[in-house]
């Protein structure tokens, strides 16, 4: 090992000295590869709040196991299955309560604006939490009220003056489909892909809104079990015990069905991994275009030194050496950049946007493979170039 670092001491950087050396062409070359480098963390940024953002109600459910119909496709697009199933779920063994959910998407009139966007209400029973969300539990008599629902002050739009009236006690009223309900009290989860934010009621408000529903057709069955029982036994015995018409998932289950639904039935989810693509594309061409270029203004030199004796790996380690320059050098504006895009982004939209470590890795290896490659591309000239050509 230390004769190797001796070695990398004594050799000549080549690579360095020939890309400093054009000056206005290595910046070039790095605007590109933070270009593309951009497009990855973006297109991967989005996909990441297209699952965050989706699943943050998900994982708020207080559950262990949720039952749901079978043709349910996502949180937005639920169907009806008989309450009756929850109360059999009862008598599985291990299983402490199930308790009722509806669930659907609603349009809303903006109470500030007046304007109509769409919005998920949840009907819970105001007895029984079913949130993990302390400020819900802590205002759960509130929507025993007739016509009284929370709302989610992280929601996408202007709202920040009823907000405040809110919080200040005032009473601010608000139309779905037509009926007059009051907004009593906030909570935090914020807006998704799918809808602008979220509003909770109780069960009865819930069936008072949408009459076309029967109490005993429920959306969701939120069921926990007793201490001591393991999870995903009780899910098997579920499975088995209950009619095919519902399906039983663990939580975890649950979060991973709404993922799913955005990675494989939506263009949503192929749309970003396509960005990526086209991005990782894009850099392997800029970067082939300044190495092309590279070799072609120094071909001469090259067969010069084939010429002394010099062999093909060592050219080529000079060519592989700049492609790892350039991935270097043009990550780290890229990554800056990409930071103050996620914040603006966040700002603009509430979408969870925000830099991981392991995307910041991810994106570092695609660069530096995207160089690699290119450099590959780069050489076969190099490869072909013959001395006594050259003079």
């Amino acid at each position: 090992m230390i004769g190797i670092f001796q070695k990398l001491q004594r050799r000549t950087p080549l690579g360095w000295l020939q890309l400093s050396h054009e000056k206005s062409r290595l910046l070039v070359a790095l605007s590109g590869i933070a270009f593309a480098d951009v497009l990855m963390f973006m297109q991967l940024g989005f996909q990441a709040a297209l699952y965050d953002s989706n699943t943050r109600l998900h994982r708020s459910f207080q559950a262990d196991i949720v039952l749901i119909s079978p043709q349910a496709r996502n949180l937005q697009s639920m169907f009806n299955f008989s309450r009756r199933r929850l109360y059999q779920a009862m008598d599985v063994p291990g299983v402490k309560s199930a308790e009722a959910m509806y669930c659907n998407h609603v349009i809303w009139k903006n109470p500030q604006t007046r304007l109509k966007t769409g919005v998920l209400i949840f009907g819970v029973n105001p007895d029984k939490p079913a949130f993990n969300l302390p400020e819900v539990n802590q205002q759960l008599s509130a929507i025993k009220l007739p016509d009284t629902v929370l709302f989610d002050e992280n929601a996408r739009g202007d709202y920040a003056q009823a907000i405040a009236q809110i919080k200040q006690g005032k009473t601010v009223t608000t139309e779905i489909d037509g009926r007059t309900i009051t907004v009593s009290g906030l909570f935090k989860i914020g807006a998704s892909f799918a809808a602008d934010g979220s509003l909770i009621t109780s069960d009865q408000n819930f069936l008072r809104l949408f009459n076309h529903q029967s109490a005993s057709s429920v959306n969701i069955g939120l069921v926990k079990i007793k201490p001591g029982y393991d999870v995903e036994q009780v899910a098997t015995h579920l499975r088995a015990y209950l009619k095919n018409d519902v399906r039983v998932l663990t939580h975890p289950e649950f979060v991973e069905f709404e993922n799913n639904f955005w990675r494989t039935n939506s263009p949503i989810g192929f749309i970003f991994t396509l960005g990526v693509l086209m991005g990782f594309v894009v850099g392997v061409i800029i970067v082939y275009q300044v190495l092309s270029t590279d070799v072609n203004a120094h071909i001469r030199e090259y067969a010069t030194f084939k010429a002394i004796g010099y062999r093909n790996y060592y050219l080529l380690g000079v060519i592989f050496e700049e492609a790892l320059i350039l991935a270097i050098l043009g990550f780290f504006p890229g990554l800056l950049v990409s930071l103050g895009l996620y914040q603006l982004t966040k700002q603009a939209t509430n979408l969870p946007m925000y830099m991981t470590l392991s995307r910041a890795i991810l994106v570092l290896i695609l660069t530096t493979i995207m160089c690699v490659i290119s450099g590959a591309i780069a050489t076969r000239k190099l490869q072909a170039a013959d001395p006594a050509d050259m003079f």
